[in-house]
C-alpha cells in the first residue's frame, strides 16, 4: 500500500466531517463505500483517489450484536458449520438486513445440534441469548422430525412418550410410517437416537424444526438468516 494511505476512519472524519469516534461508527455500521464497495473495517487504508462516500440513511450508532440462524446440513458440525456461515449464503430474502463482515464474527454457538443432525442451529453475538438459551435452555421445548427404519416395539410409541425428564417428558407420535415427530424440554444431542434404540428403531436422518418460538420454516439447507428483533426464542 502506498505511503499516500490513510485509515479510512480518518478520511471519513474529514470528509463528512465528524468525529474519528463516528467516523468508526458509520464505519462499523456497513454505512461507508470505498470505490462502490461497502467496508465496515475503520482500520482500513484507502489512497486519495479512491472515491469514499457515506451512504444515504447513515446514522452514527454503535453496532447491535447479531443472532444468527442456520439451516445446518447433515455432517457439519462445529467450527465447520460455523465456517459455511459466509455473506453469500445469506437468504435471499433477508438480504435487506445488511449483512456485513462483522456479523459473522466473535459468534458464540449455543444448543448444539449433533453432525448426523441437520435442521436449526444458533450462533449469537448477544450475549442476552446466550444466556437465555445456556440458563434456561431445559426450559424451551425443541421440536425434531426423525426418519427412522426397524420394527417398533409393541408398546414402543407409549414408551416414547414417557422418556425425557419426569417434569417434561418428551412427546412422540408418527407422521408417516417412516417418520416421528419429537417435541421436549431440555432434549440433548444423541438422545433422540437413544430413545428410539430403546424401541427397535434406527434414526437415518434427524432435523431439527424449532426451538422454542423459532422455527425453521422455509430456510433452505447451508443458508441462514438474522434473528429479527420482534422474535423470542
Amino acid at each position: 500500500m502506498s505511503l499516500d494511505a490513510i485509515r479510512l476512519a480518518k478520511r471519513v472524519a474529514e470528509t463528512v466531517p465528524c468525529s474519528r469516534a463516528d467516523a468508526e461508527r458509520y464505519i462499523a455500521g456497513g454505512w461507508v463505500s470505498v470505490d462502490g464497495e461497502v467496508v465496515d473495517e475503520p482500520a482500513t487504508r484507502v489512497l486519495p483517489s479512491q472515491q469514499v462516500v457515506l451512504l444515504p440513511g447513515a446514522t452514527a450508532e454503535e453496532p447491535q450484536p447479531v443472532t444468527i440462524l442456520l439451516h445446518k446440513p447433515a455432517g457439519l458440525h462445529g467450527k465447520a458449520a460455523l465456517d459455511s456461515l459466509q455473506l453469500d449464503t445469506l437468504f435471499p430474502a433477508y438480504e435487506g438486513e445488511r449483512a456485513l463482515k462483522r456479523h459473522l464474527t466473535r459468534l458464540t454457538p449455543a444448543m448444539p445440534l449433533e453432525a448426523m443432525a441437520s435442521g436449526l442451529v444458533v450462533f449469537s453475538q448477544d450475549w442476552r441469548v446466550l444466556r437465555k438459551l445456556g440458563e434456561d435452555g431445559d426450559r424451551i421445548e425443541q421440536e425434531y422430525v426423525a426418519e427412522v427404519s426397524g420394527a417398533i416395539a409393541e408398546d414402543g410409541l407409549a414408551r416414547l412418550n414417557r422418556a425425557g425428564k419426569p417434569n417434561a417428558p418428551i412427546k412422540a407420535s408418527w407422521q408417516s410410517e417412516t417418520r416421528l415427530r419429537f417435541a421436549g424440554k431440555g432434549i440433548v444431542p444423541g438422545q433422540v437416537e437413544a430413545i428410539c434404540a430403546q424401541v427397535g428403531l434406527q434414526v437415518t436422518g434427524l432435523r431439527r424444526l424449532r426451538i422454542g418460538r423459532v422455527a425453521l420454516s422455509g430456510l433452505p439447507p447451508g443458508q441462514w438468516r438474522f434473528l429479527r428483533d420482534v422474535e423470542r426464542f
